[in-house]
């Protein structure tokens, strides 16, 4: 069945376009959707990609990425009428699977949704911070002292800000891929409940916890089975993961994972040379596509 991949890319053209032709296929539909900060001429990006307009600026730990997600969504629900999934990449991913085997993995996971979900607090993912207190990036300087002011007398009154009321908040990585049914579901309540975008708007990283709140408390959060990518993050809480280099192709290959970040089109040249040899050779089969990856939540 037809699948469908929604790119997000703010960088680095050469390793976009070979993200794109990596993934050119009969039964793939490629989206792109640009930042709009990004000085790059849309003419040079692969034709075989759609692009995703308009194009919308978009600010790292801020509301806009969710913003932008969600308008792109909106776009590809508006002219795919029928697909089994959208994968949801960044520019700077990378398959490790043959499209061949991919379509095999994808397909025997039909009835799962592939995003993580790990439950917010102390037994689970210690981000609680995130959503206790207001954030705000960019904005007029009223609103940025109206959060710092909010913020200054939660912590002398020793409260902090609280869930929306019937949610328990979940997170986990950007990237995922989503039944087009579980999609449709996410929108329609996004549409009827208005309030979640103004909560999530003063939120940190909202991206990482928006779209894993929703389906987890939606009909579909018993198909949720992880997200099938490979990450790799520095020790210490930096904020950004490791750029892949060749060293880490069998790190990568033993994951299980669908596709790995983050690539740069010249530092992760000879692994990108590795990962397309592996996928003319057939690139594994459809068990090792549906091995579990271990990816780890970031700080």
């Amino acid at each position: 069945m037809k699948q469908v991949f929604l790119i997000h890319a703010h960088q680095d053209l050469a390793q976009l376009n070979a993200l794109l032709s990596r993934l050119a296929d009969p039964d793939f539909v490629l989206y792109v959707h640009l930042d709009r900060k990004w000085r790059v001429d849309p003419a040079r990006v692969d034709a075989r990609a759609r692009q995703v307009l308009p194009r919308l600026d978009v600010r790292w730990g801020a509301y806009s990425q969710v913003a932008a997600t969600l308008a792109s969504l909106r776009h590809v629900l508006a002219h795919e009428s029928a697909f089994d999934k959208l994968t949801f990449l960044s520019g700077q991913d990378y398959p490790v699977l043959s499209n061949g085997a991919l379509k095999a993995a994808l397909a025997a996971l039909r009835e799962r949704e592939l995003i993580d979900a790990v439950p917010i607090g102390p037994e689970g993912w210690p981000a609680g911070y995130r959503y206790q207190y207001f954030y705000r990036e960019g904005g007029t300087l009223p609103l940025r002292l109206a959060c710092a002011l909010a913020n200054r007398a939660l912590r002398l009154a020793g409260r902090t800000r609280s869930f929306p009321a019937g949610l328990r908040p979940y997170g986990g990585a950007t990237w995922w891929s989503l039944s087009r049914p579980c999609l449709h579901e996410l929108l329609v309540r996004v549409d009827l409940h208005p309030a979640l975008a103004r909560f999530f708007r003063s939120v940190l990283c909202p991206d990482e916890l928006f779209f894993q709140t929703l389906i987890m408390a939606s009909p579909f959060a018993g198909r949720v089975a992880g997200n099938y990518r490979y990450v790799q993050w520095p020790a210490g809480g930096a904020r950004n993961p490791q750029i892949l280099v060749e060293d880490d192709f069998g790190r990568i290959l033993a994951s299980g994972a669908h596709f790995c970040r983050k690539l740069d089109g010249s530092t992760s040249a000879g692994l990108r040379a590795r990962l397309d040899a592996w996928a003319g050779e057939g690139a594994g089969s459809v068990n090792e596509g549906l091995q579990h990856p271990t990816t780890p939540v970031r700080p």
